[in-house]
């Protein structure tokens, strides 16, 4: 496994998080946010956050909770998010050889198998007695449902904490909640009734002293009150949401650790080329036709791009084709940090030993 304290590690880890700094969208805020993680969570969040995945897995031997789904208008699913947490699960289950359970509304069933397919993963029923237990020959993943009613959502989630037992647990564009009790979307657009209420399930986990791993691209995500304090101070809605009585849209809950990123779908790219570095696995990180196989199924099975608000195969403004250009650009260097090049004279390795 990769020391990612030596002076290599250090420097692909390094490398990971300054394409998480990438201002892709052009909103502004990432270099802000991004400063303010570092000011109370310090290092490489990326590939501490992958450690600490695979030091959970390891010792607990349990699947892996995910959850997503952000709502755009209507109560429709955006594609950031669903598509990261796809991914996410094909990297533990390549890397790891754990099974993820996928955590989502029941009404965003549909869209989510169908981005699983997309990401390579069969998605299985989940099984009554909720015990995950191994599939021979394929590479299976769960998708749990959850309705937007407070007591069966809270029966379904401590269920999956009690009998399922994870190893770790997973939001990734997932709303949570303000200090008003509240889900607002970034700028300030109420979610009431369109998102069930997963700050308890967080909350239940973080109780049983479950590693908990967030992506937040914003500060409104599950997670991200891990700095809400500094969101308040740069961010426009996060003090004041501009509707009387709401408050501002700071989540916050806060992560045991989290990652940020200009796209919460580019943090999870993040965190799964680190798992990738971490393992020394190359195949734990999927290539470019596989993550724009995963944004168009996203979208023939429900998802929006948050941007346009319609089924665009594209997330937050960025197209599947742009996507695919960041995914080689970021495997390709790490692949040249490793020596997985090919020199001058054919020989493939360090090409600082080829010179």
């Amino acid at each position: 496994m990769l020391d990612f304290q030596s002076s290599k590690g250090a420097l692909i880890a390094k490398t990971i998080e300054d394409f998480m700094t990438l201002d892709l969208t052009g909103v502004g805020l990432i270099g802000k946010i991004y400063a303010a993680l570092q000011s109370r969570q310090p290092g490489p969040a990326c590939m501490m956050g992958a450690r600490i995945l695979t030091d959970a897995v390891r010792a607990q031997k349990g699947p892996v909770v995910i959850a997503t789904g952000f709502p755009e208008g209507a109560g429709v699913p955006e594609t950031d998010g669903p598509v990261g947490a796809a991914l996410i699960a094909r990297a533990l289950f390549m890397g790891l050889g754990v099974e993820s359970v996928i955590l989502v509304d029941e009404d965003w069933e549909e869209m989510m198998v169908g981005t699983c397919r997309g990401a390579g993963l069969a998605p299985l029923p989940f099984p009554e007695d909720g015990v995950i237990r191994p599939v021979e020959f394929i590479r299976p993943v769960y998708i749990r449902t959850v309705p937007k009613e407070d007591a069966g959502c809270r029966a379904i989630t401590e269920a999956l904490l009690e009998v399922t037992r994870p190893s770790a647990v997973i939001s990734i564009e997932r709303p949570g909640m303000n200090d008003h009790g509240l889900y607002n979307g970034l700028g300030g657009r109420p979610l009431d009734g369109m998102v069930a209420d997963l700050d308890q399930f967080f909350a239940s986990a973080k109780a049983r002293k479950i590693p908990y791993v967030a992506i937040g691209d914003g500060g409104n995500e599950m997670g991200m009150g891990v700095i809400a304090e500094d969101l308040r101070r740069f961010s426009p809605k996060a003090k004041d949401s501009g509707i009387p009585g709401r408050g501002g849209v700071a989540a916050v809950m806060a992560a045991d650790h989290l990652i940020v990123s200009n796209v919460s779908n580019w943090g999870a790219t993040g965190l799964i080329a680190a798992l990738s570095a971490l393992l020394e696995k190359p195949s734990v990180f999927h290539d470019a036709a596989l993550e724009v196989r995963c944004i168009e199924q996203c979208v023939s099975f429900g998802g929006v791009d948050g941007m346009f608000m319609a089924p665009e195969p594209a997330v937050d403004g960025i197209s599947a084709a742009e996507w695919a250009g960041l995914i080689d650009a970021l495997r390709n260097t790490l692949d040249r940090l490793n020596g997985r090049v090919i020199g001058w004279k054919g020989d493939s390795g360090d090409w600082r030993q080829q010179k």
